[in-house]
């Protein structure tokens, strides 16, 4: 790829904005679209171009990535009609990077193809933080040639960075990536809540625990934002329910049985059903104190 691209930014919301910013500041040229343009406001003070549509905004660009919320989003963003597939450029590069179903991802890549343009599943893991720093982990499905085009742009934005395979492989890795995440966050918020109860000190615990065999990224990253009743969104309950509901029924089509998975399902329905779906995950360690 060239030094300098024109590249549409759709999405631009708690990790979208950072992402964005990290292509903006590389030089290349930004288009963006939002359902709030509020929360494109930064990325505009620093020179992008607003649109009106996703559509629009594909039609201006060498590339175009989507960071938004839901399949539906993803859907609508680019086979409904006046969408990214039909607007975008001859020989335009598409990246997905939103967990999306698999099924979904290998649509959009026939879609694509059939217009002769190249297309990438492209999920990422790492959160508001590692979407700020630059490091987040993305899991990549689709051609390998578009993989290489893409790669340069990967990594101003990630450090762990892998294609898996065809159309939907990348969905396919960050369901496996949300499955230990949402099974993990049980583990240690069950593990302090447990400490709290027996009349311990949960952040002691803590500081005991998370260097050792029951360390994991959550209980380093997210478990001291929960005992400091921090639950500001870096990733909402809401999208984690999302992804394991696309997880659970991609294992459905599989003929595997997650049992822990269903468990943390059902608890962060229970987390959604107090009203606190737009809080960040380590809101279930809300739960279990509250009960």
């Amino acid at each position: 790829m060239s030094a300098s691209l024109s590249i549409a930014f759709i999405g631009t919301g708690v990790m979208g904005r950072s992402m964005a910013g990290h292509l903006q500041k590389a030089g290349h040229a930004l288009h963006v679209y939002n359902r709030t343009k509020e929360k494109a406001q930064a990325l505009l003070d620093a020179g992008a171009t607003w649109h009106a549509s996703a559509g629009a905004a594909a039609a201006q660009a060498d590339v175009v990535i989507s960071m938004v919320g839901f399949p539906a989003d993803v859907e609508a963003t680019y086979l409904g009609a006046g969408g990214i597939v039909e607007r975008a450029r001859p020989g335009a590069l598409l990246i997905d990077m939103t967990t999306s179903s698999p099924v979904l991802a290998r649509r959009i890549a026939d879609a694509a193809a059939k217009r002769g343009l190249a297309s990438l599943d492209a999920p990422v893991s790492g959160g508001d933080l590692g979407a700020r720093e630059a490091r987040l982990v993305i899991m990549v499905g689709g051609e390998a040639a578009a993989f290489a085009r893409a790669k340069p742009l990967f990594e101003l934005m990630g450090k762990n960075i892998a294609l898996h395979g065809g159309p939907g492989a990348g969905q396919y890795c960050k369901m496996a990536n949300q499955i230990a995440v949402a099974v993990g966050m049980v583990a240690w918020v069950e593990a302090l809540a447990y400490a709290k109860k027996a009349g311990l000190d949960p952040t002691a615990v803590h500081g005991s625990i998370s260097g050792g065999a029951a360390g994991s990224w959550a209980l380093t990253n997210l478990a001291p934002r929960a005992l400091a009743e921090n639950f500001a969104p870096g990733f909402y309950v809401k999208h984690i329910i999302k992804d394991m509901k696309i997880a659970l029924e991609s294992a459905a089509e599989l003929k595997l049985d997650l049992p822990g998975l269903a468990g943390a399902k059902k608890l962060y329905e229970q987390v959604a059903a107090r009203g606190w779906e737009d809080c960040g995950t380590q809101a279930l360690y809300r739960l279990y104190t509250s009960l």
